[in-house]
């Protein structure tokens, strides 16, 4: 692990808890690379659960310490990091970082240490390892795969005439292909034909090919999943060729980040894609930390809103923290059996884990994206660009502008 920079200074917080060593939590983050622009957001909100946590008299009596390092949105950077927390810096506990892609490198270096383990975003990581101390800290509800485009699926199929034919473009990382299975089984469930359903390589620079095949494939409905940097490029294709099928998106990591909805701006119009948080959800929870974060995004030039990982980068410290405060442990055997018994207590809602580690309900939305004029920040910031179209009972706010091309006007 040569060469590695550790990521934060670790500051102790006020001498609440004096003569006793903190609690040191250890985890890596994509802080550069194509994952940063979420990673960054998540890390900024896991440092106010860190700050908010010590000026409440920490865990158990004792101070609480982040002791991070950037994964640099790179998979084979997770063994060695995992193993080096764990071994040179003595971490009490671990949290996983964010993506499926680099969760799962990780997996192999906890379960040998047989640490309990909250990854972030990553989907259906533990459908392979069926580790009991692991739990998956993304709103995808115990049918891991169709969930990120079952609300895309049962939109399509709801519209008169129904279409009858979808195509599938796939990243070959693996939450692209995860997201993908469950597309096809979501296809299947409502009768729609496959004309189109073709991998690309993970560093794909030019989607112009990859949109031309599509339009070739002439299919009525175009499910995308993709990671942050393809999501963009293949919005832009999909606008700069004049590509219109009825409905397009589905599984778009990316698009949820302010930072590319101001970059897209309008080329986001009619987009229909998961999102798993919008403002219609708010409670005073999320609004007092939202507040907070956003009052502190400037100066960690991070994510200004914190809608997508910034407030799941709180919550899923608020899943350990109920773990240990109810056990009065940090033992980690105790901790993964209280989880799999007791609800946990989180600024997004109380979460119940079942099966492999992961939600007992589904939380995922599906929104579309309409009315997005130029790259101004104030339009992201409430309901006004964006229609939630499906998702859990009380949460939809509207109907799909179908077929795509008509929100485009």
């Amino acid at each position: 692990l040569a060469g590695m920079v550790a990521a934060g200074a670790l500051l102790a917080g006020p001498a609440a808890a004096q003569n006793k060593e903190p609690i040191k939590i250890g985890l890596s983050m994509a802080l550069t690379g194509p994952l940063a622009a979420n990673g960054k957001q998540a890390l900024l909100g896991a440092k106010i659960w860190e700050d908010d946590t010590n000026k409440n008299g920490g865990l158990l009596g004792r101070q609480v310490k982040l002791v991070y390092y950037d994964d640099q949105s790179n998979p084979s950077t997770l063994p060695g990091i995992y193993t080096k927390l764990l071994d040179v810096d003595k971490v009490d506990l671990v949290i996983g970082p964010y993506a499926t892609a680099m969760i799962s490198p990780a997996m192999p270096v906890v379960i040998s240490k047989k640490k309990m383990f909250i990854g972030l975003f990553g989907l259906a990581v533990n459908s392979k390892f069926h580790y009991d101390r692991y739990f998956s800290m993304i709103p995808s509800g115990p049918d891991t795969k169709p969930a990120f485009t079952s609300g895309f699926f049962d939109a399509a199929a709801a519209q008169n005439p129904k279409p009858k034919t979808v195509a599938l473009a796939w990243s070959d990382l693996e939450f692209s292909k995860n997201a993908c299975e469950g597309a096809r089984s979501n296809a299947k469930k409502h009768g729609f034909k496959v004309v189109y359903d073709k991998s690309y390589p993970g560093n794909t620079t030019d989607f112009t090919p990859i949109v031309r095949a599509l339009q070739s494939a002439n299919a009525d409905v175009v499910t995308l999943c993709s990671y942050p940097l393809d999501a963009v490029g293949m919005t832009l294709a999909i606008n700069e060729l004049g590509y219109k099928p009825k409905m397009v998106g589905g599984a778009m990591v990316g698009l949820q980040a302010t930072v590319f909805k101001q970059k897209l701006g309008p080329a986001l119009n009619g987009i229909v894609n998961f999102e798993t948080w919008v403002p219609a959800q708010s409670t005073p929870a999320s609004d007092a930390f939202l507040k907070t974060y956003q009052a502190r995004a400037g100066d960690e030039k991070v994510d200004p809103l914190g809608y997508y990982l910034g407030t799941w980068g709180y919550a899923y410290l608020e899943v350990l923290a109920d773990a240990v405060n109810a056990t009065k442990s940090i033992d980690d055997a105790k901790l993964a059996e209280w989880l799999h018994k007791n609800p946990a207590k989180t600024i997004m809602g109380n979460i119940s884990f079942g099966k492999d580690g992961e939600w007992t309900k589904s939380g995922m939305l599906q929104v579309q994206y309409h009315d997005i004029k130029g790259n101004d920040l104030a339009q992201f910031k409430g309901m006004e660009t964006q229609t939630v179209v499906s998702g859990p009972p009380g949460v939809k706010t509207g109907k799909v502008i179908y077929p795509y091309e008509k929100a485009k006007q």
